[in-house]
Order: structure tokens, then sequence, then C-alpha cells
């Protein structure tokens, strides 16, 4: 598994409230991804999500059967003083 940030664009601003994080999770099980965090904008447009995958194939079937934009997938690895926080981005 992978870690990957994934840039999305939303073009009428994204209200997190009505996010159907149930409806999320059941995809994301069902392709194999894990989402961990997003950060959204201030102006609500544009998040951009961590996810542990096994690939960014995985993330744009989701995404795609969401119904939400993809724009970016990239693979990402962690560094910094708050790094194990997150799984390991090893691919074993």
């Amino acid at each position: 598994m992978g870690l990957y940030v994934i840039e999305r664009t939303f073009l009428e601003g994204l209200d997190p409230d009505a996010l159907d994080e149930d409806e999320i999770k059941l995809v994301n099980d069902d392709v194999g991804v894990k989402w961990i965090l997003s950060f959204l904008s201030a102006d609500k447009r544009r998040t951009y999500c961590l996810y542990e995958a096994p690939n960014p194939e995985a993330l744009r079937e989701a995404a795609a059967r969401l119904g939400i934009p993809a724009d970016a997938v990239v693979a990402v690895e962690e560094i910094g003083p708050m790094a194990d926080r997150f799984p390991s981005s090893s691919t074993t």
C-alpha cells in the first residue's frame, strides 16, 4: 500500500457537512482504499486528501463511483516530525 494525495476542485464549493461518510467508506472499502484526512481550502473549492491505496487507479475508481473529482493523484512519502502519525508508505 502506498500513500497518495488527491487534489480535488469543486466549482460550486464543498459543504463538508453534506458528505455521506458512510457511503464514502463503503465505496473505499470495496476498492481497497483508506481515506486518512483531508484539507479544505478557505474558499471551500479545493481539497487535498491523503489516502492509503494499492495504486492510483483504485483512487480514481472510488472517486468515479462517488461522483467526486480527482484532478490529480500524486504518490507521496511522509517526512518531518509528525510523519509517524500516518501509515507507512512502503509497498510491502
